[in-house]
């Protein structure tokens, strides 16, 4: 079977199943007779207690997310088809209306006579916890950029507000003017800004000259008639 569109969710996938990293389930699909067998994990990940319920194909697409059912239906009728061997990730909606993640592995084995699939095995794991671990320290990450270059920002702020007597919003609208002429993100003038002067520590070492030059002005704006 075609592997998932996704070919680095798979090998993570199998690298993770291979390593034991997450809870890892064990299923079997008769083919011929179109009956599962699920471990015990299995029934978990999907909020029930084992043997609680009778494992079918039909139960197991209507615990699959509605954005994600058409897509694990095709990957199911395809390894029933041609029995190759497939990875994917995908979503569940469990019994109890949580959303997880989880991620399978399987092949078919072939009747060497029909040439006809008779059995899919395989394992699955639920990788929710690691997504969610995943998501955040991105998010974390992210937060901690977008400070880096809020701070960044208002430094160059601060430089202008000292040299050129600006408020706040009105240094901010000399840099945001300036990165419109130079066709570059307010962020990066503001670095470029602070790295050409680099030679002092604070406002009260900078002149006017220094920031005209950088700018390439022949007077610092005033609030009277503002940059722009």
């Amino acid at each position: 079977m075609a592997q998932d569109e996704n070919d680095k969710d798979g090998e993570d996938l199998e690298a993770d199943l291979a390593g034991g990293r997450q809870p890892v389930a064990r299923y079997t699909l008769d083919v011929p007779a179109g009956r599962w067998w699920w471990s015990d994990e299995l029934f978990e990940m999907h909020g029930f207690a084992p043997h609680e319920v009778v494992p079918t194909t039909q139960l197991m697409l209507a615990h699959k997310h509605p954005d994600d059912v058409t897509r694990v239906a095709g990957v199911l009728a395809d390894v029933t088809r041609t029995g190759n061997p497939f990875s994917c990730v995908y979503r569940i909606v469990d019994a109890a209306g949580r959303t997880r993640i989880l991620g399978v592995v399987g092949q078919g084995d072939i009747d060497p006579a029909t040439g006809e699939v008779t059995r899919v095995t395989g394992y699955f794991m639920d990788l929710t916890d690691r997504q969610e671990a995943f998501a955040q320290a991105h998010a974390t990450q992210a937060v901690s950029a977008s400070a880096a270059r809020r701070a960044t920002i208002e430094q160059a702020k601060g430089a202008l507000m000292v040299v050129y007597g600006l408020d706040d919003a009105e240094a901010f609208e000399v840099l945001r003017h300036h990165s419109s002429i130079t066709n570059e993100p307010v962020r990066e003038l503001a670095a470029r800004l602070l790295a050409s002067l680099a030679g002092g520590t604070d406002g009260a070492s900078l002149t006017r000259e220094d920031l005209d030059h950088f700018f390439e002005v022949p007077r610092p704006p005033t609030r009277a008639s503002p940059v722009g």
